[in-house]
């Protein structure tokens, strides 16, 4: 390995990590707010990158019935839980949000899919697709178990990624797709030929991150989920009901997941299964920042980015086994670190 190489592997190596970046601060978003640990979280990504691919193609995307149908379970899991309280108003408010929301976005997939509008058209409605089906999950699946252990939310989570990568395989078959890039143009910079779609994958991470930043620091929703993620209990005698922070934070989740989808769609073919293996990278990091600190998170995906690209070159064949296993030092720090704790009887 000379200087050169080193430099296209870091390269490398900081590209794919701005995507597990975004996985790593959604998976520190929604674990803060709601004690879930997204496993799916890889599956928006797949969905995101196969959404696109299909409307590309000028096809409707199989994540369309999906949509409509979780929207309806997502109908039905609201009505239940305010049965006590459920009047007229309320329920037109539910029904707005759960299926007429899903039927406009099904609708405009349907009419603008075979007309083939144009890239940005396209990951428009490929985000107006994915992103609602955050809440929706976190309706369906995760709101009723609010209370339960984090080892029950785990299992859960685990349920939930089997179930969407199975219809992942329904909706989309066993068939990889690609995307064209956001950009085909490319810039020396000395040894290095730096794509468009790398400048675009790293511009709109920080775009992401800049706006995270701003959400939780000026807006009132962002404060609340703060409020919620620092002390639950607290934030409720406060007004702020539990629920509706965590149907927020899937659906941030759900959307980066979906962006990171589009940014990856041009550099790899993507699978119905390809989402898992990005998403436990995106956990490694997140893990290593803890899974508690945004900016920690961050910094790691860029160091498993470069991990996972020297790998690949010096030991291909072990690439995977080396990333994963970045996360034992780490666990082990952090254990000698931390006061140790005695049972509960």
């Amino acid at each position: 390995m000379d200087a050169t190489i080193l430099l296209l592997l870091l390269q490398d190596g900081v590209v794919n990590g701005a995507i597990y970046a975004l996985i790593a601060l959604s998976l520190v978003l929604v674990f803060t707010v709601t004690r879930v640990i997204l496993i799916p979280q890889g599956e928006f990504v797949a969905y995101g990158a196969l959404t696109l691919a299909s409307l590309e193609a000028g096809t409707l995307p199989g994540t369309v019935p999906l949509l409509l149908g979780l929207g309806g379970l997502a109908f039905l899991a609201d009505c239940a839980e305010g049965r006590h309280t459920l009047d007229g108003r309320t329920l037109l408010r539910l029904a707005l949000r759960d299926l007429a929301l899903p039927a406009l976005v099904a609708a405009a997939a349907w009419i603008l899919g075979p007309m083939k509008p144009g890239l940005l058209i396209e990951i428009l409605v490929t985000l107006a697709i994915v992103t609602p089906m955050g809440g929706f999950l976190h309706a369906v699946a995760f709101r009723p178990l609010a209370h339960a252990s984090v080892l029950v939310l785990l299992i859960a989570s685990v349920g939930v990624h089997l179930a969407l990568t199975g219809l992942g395989l329904v909706f989309f078959g066993a068939e990889g797709s690609r995307t064209p890039p956001l950009s085909e143009a490319s810039f020396p910079a000395g040894p290095l030929l730096i794509s468009g779609q790398s400048l675009w994958m790293i511009g709109l991470t920080l775009a992401i991150i800049v706006g995270l930043w701003l959400f939780f620091s000026r807006t009132l929703l962002g404060k609340a989920l703060i409020a919620t993620a620092v002390n639950r209990l607290g934030a409720r005698l406060m007004g702020i009901a539990p629920s509706l922070a965590g149907r927020l934070s899937f659906s941030v989740a759900a959307f980066i997941g979906a962006l990171s989808g589009v940014l990856i769609a041009p550099l790899t073919t993507v699978y119905y299964d390809t989402g898992f293996l990005i998403g436990l990278k995106g956990f490694v990091a997140a893990i290593i920042g803890g899974l508690a600190s945004y900016p920690a998170a961050a910094a790691a995906a860029i160091l498993v980015g470069i991990i996972e690209s020297v790998a690949s070159f010096e030991a291909s064949a072990f690439k995977e086994v080396i990333v994963f296993m970045a996360i034992i030092p780490v666990l082990l720090w952090r254990s000698l670190r931390s006061a140790p704790i005695e049972d509960e009887e």
